[in-house]
Formats: C-alpha cells, sequence, structure tokens
C-alpha cells in the first residue's frame, strides 16, 4: 500500500507546453449582475457609472448612506483598474483564475491518501516526496487528510 501511495506521488507531470494566459483579465469583460432585474455590467462601466443610472439598472431607490457606500467602492474599484482597463490588484486575477480551474481541480490526490490512510506519518512523507521548489499542495492536502483520519478515528474510539 505504502509503495502504490509513494509511485502515485512521484507519477506527476507538467505538461510540456503551457497554454498561453488570458491574463491581464479586462475590467470591460468581466461582467456582474445588477439587482434582480438580471442586467449586466461590466466592472469598468461600474466604476464610472452615476448612481441615478445605477438605480434605474437595480431597479432600486437608495438612500443617501447607500449612495455614499456606493461611491467609496466606486472610487476603490477605480484604484484597481488602470487606465487600459487591466486589473493592478493582483487579488482580482487571482479569484478569476481560481474560478476557471474549477472546484476539484486544486485537490492533491496523492497527499489527502497519504493523510487519510498513514495520518502523520503520510504528512511527513508527503514532506520528503515534495522538493523545496515543487508543489507545496501534496503537503497542505496530507495535513487535510491527516486531520480527517484523526477526526474519524477519534468518532470510532469515542
Amino acid at each position: 500500500m505504502l509503495v502504490a501511495l509513494c509511485i502515485t506521488g512521484y507519477s506527476y507531470s507538467k505538461p510540456t507546453s503551457v497554454p498561453e494566459s488570458r491574463f491581464p483579465i479586462n475590467s470591460r469583460e468581466v461582467y456582474i449582475p445588477i439587482g434582480q432585474t438580471g442586467h449586466l455590467i461590466s466592472l469598468m462601466d461600474l466604476s464610472q457609472i452615476s448612481v441615478k443610472d445605477f438605480e434605474k439598472l437595480s431597479g432600486k431607490k437608495m438612500k443617501f448612506a447607500d449612495k455614499v457606500k456606493f461611491k467609496v467602492g466606486q472610487r476603490e474599484l477605480r484604484k484597481k483598474i488602470n487606465d487600459d482597463g487591466t486589473f493592478n490588484s493582483k487579488k482580482f486575477e487571482n479569484y478569476f483564475a481560481a474560478s476557471e480551474k474549477g472546484l476539484l481541480t486544486g485537490i492533491s490526490w496523492a497527499g489527502l491518501a497519504l493523510g487519510l490512510f498513514l495520518s502523520l506519518i503520510g504528512v511527513l512523507i508527503a514532506y520528503l516526496i515534495t522538493s523545496k521548489e515543487g508543489n507545496r499542495s501534496m503537503i497542505k492536502w496530507a495535513w487535510i487528510g491527516a486531520i480527517i483520519s484523526l477526526i474519524v478515528w477519534g468518532a470510532i474510539l469515542i
């Protein structure tokens, strides 16, 4: 069993040709829904729209405090957008990159199996398998697997 898990851990390989990235993301290409009406607006347009136009799009009258919050939010959004429309904050790009990957693509199945079946010894093996500059997600998922394993064994023994 240990040999099978170690072989699985070493069998990961990166593709030789990496597809071209879609980054930097342009704020004119990112749309969000507004209100209950289902209208979509780009983040660039949202950073420049007037309060009255926003009220028309959302179909909702804003109070004074909401208008102030909206204008402050617009100012913060404008600070994050460059003149050419790209984002100058990595937080936006990281968010969109994570949403493109999907839910189960970040899981290191080998690390999770090491943690689940071998608990803390599996975490140690994950540290030994993973190189210093290599993929650290195996270690993270080994820890998650070890915690799940300890919870399950604790529930069984209690």
